[in-house]
């Protein structure tokens, strides 16, 4: 049997200042768990980035319920520290905890731009745009430094091929230069992700993610540089940001947004048992009434993971959620598409739009 090194010693709950979670649950796939004594205390953790050389860098989906068919993701967990993500359950399979060890122990793609050039230069390669910020943010903190997701988008912009981002990071601004450039060819358009106005349950929520003011401001500015920008209201968490659905659109709007779409708040696997102890600590008397209403949305359990049912939900709740947000889009002229259409056919295969040594000086 394959034994596991004990996980590092973490903090006990409520201990990690300026994190999503202070537990460290089991990886389930390890075969053997440590479990820490209650009351052990210690300092928040630093954020661990390996460097990593990936063997390949594009991901392809068939899942019905999501508007993309391939995706890139320059790292490996998310120091926003968010703790509804639903990726929190992928760092299992790095034998690593979905819990802390999201949130501190990343793994950067330092060769991603390379193997991009890679993948776009095979001869079976189709174009169709490419999706960053599917599984973990793009323009989370460590990018600043990293630079991996504009080095991806320096070979997407040389290849005119079609880019959509997700993030709550306003370093997404950064990249005006080049997401202003694409956008003019219709090649590109940006999905922010805002949660909630209120500064007090983001920094519980989402511990390290930009503000509310942040990311309507990167809105604004990236509006105001002609890229098409998309307001993604997610999660939607019964009784703790449901009632801001209308203000959120509305301020959206306002900085500049054309397109709009939502999710219910999805819970799987670990992240069930994370979101359930996030809420007992910071709401315990709402706790019952959050997990109550959202079972009854998610056919009477945490998740539904049901193609077709996972990313809205159903029943009354979700009903209702679905026609307040219409109404918030109509009364704000925001539209509700799934995607921006960028276009594919100017893409040029990396070998034929410049040198390799180009790509990369």
């Amino acid at each position: 049997m394959k034994r596991h090194a004990p996980a590092p010693r973490p903090p006990a709950q409520g201990k990690a200042t300026g994190r999503g979670t202070a537990d460290n649950p089991h990886n389930r796939f390890a075969p053997l768990a440590v479990q820490w004594d209650d009351g052990i205390e210690g300092p928040s953790p630093v954020t661990e980035c390996r460097p990593l050389q990936a063997r390949s860098i594009i991901a392809r989906n068939h899942s019905p319920d999501v508007p993309f068919a391939q995706s890139i993701n320059p790292y490996q967990g998310c120091e926003h520290g968010c703790i509804y993500c639903y990726a929190r359950p992928t760092h299992a399979y790095l034998d690593l905890s979905p819990g802390l060890d999201f949130e501190t122990r990343l793994g950067c793609k330092v060769n991603a731009a390379q193997l991009l050039v890679r993948e776009l230069d095979r001869g079976a390669y189709r174009c169709a745009p490419l999706t960053l910020g599917a599984n973990t943010d793009p323009y989370q903190p460590v990018e600043k430094e990293q630079r991996i997701t504009r080095s991806v988008l320096e070979v997407l912009q040389r290849c005119d091929h079609p880019v959509t981002l997700i993030t709550k990071g306003a370093l997404v601004t950064r990249d005006s230069d080049i997401l202003a450039d694409m956008a003019t060819r219709g090649l590109c358009s940006v999905a922010i992700s805002i949660t909630t106005l209120d500064d007090d349950l983001k920094r519980r929520l989402e511990p390290r993610a930009a503000s509310a003011a942040a990311r309507l401001a990167a809105m604004e500015s990236l509006a105001r540089a002609g890229v098409p920008v998309t307001l993604l209201f997610a999660p939607v968490i019964p009784g703790l940001n449901e009632q801001e659905l209308e203000s959120v659109v509305a301020r959206a709007a306002d900085a500049g947004a054309v397109d709009a779409n939502y999710i219910l708040l999805r819970l799987p696997l670990e992240v069930a048992g994370l979101f359930r102890q996030w809420l007992q600590q910071h709401y315990p008397l709402r706790a019952a009434h959050v997990m109550s209403v959202l079972r009854q949305s998610r056919g009477g359990a945490d998740n539904d993971p049901r193609f077709g049912h996972r990313m809205r939900g159903s029943g009354p709740f979700a009903d209702l959620i679905a026609r307040r947000f219409e109404l918030a889009c109509r009364r704000s002229g925001l539209q509700q598409r799934h995607s921006t259409e960028l276009r594919t056919d100017l893409f040029r295969p990396p070998s034929g739009s410049a040198t390799q040594g180009e790509l990369f000086d």
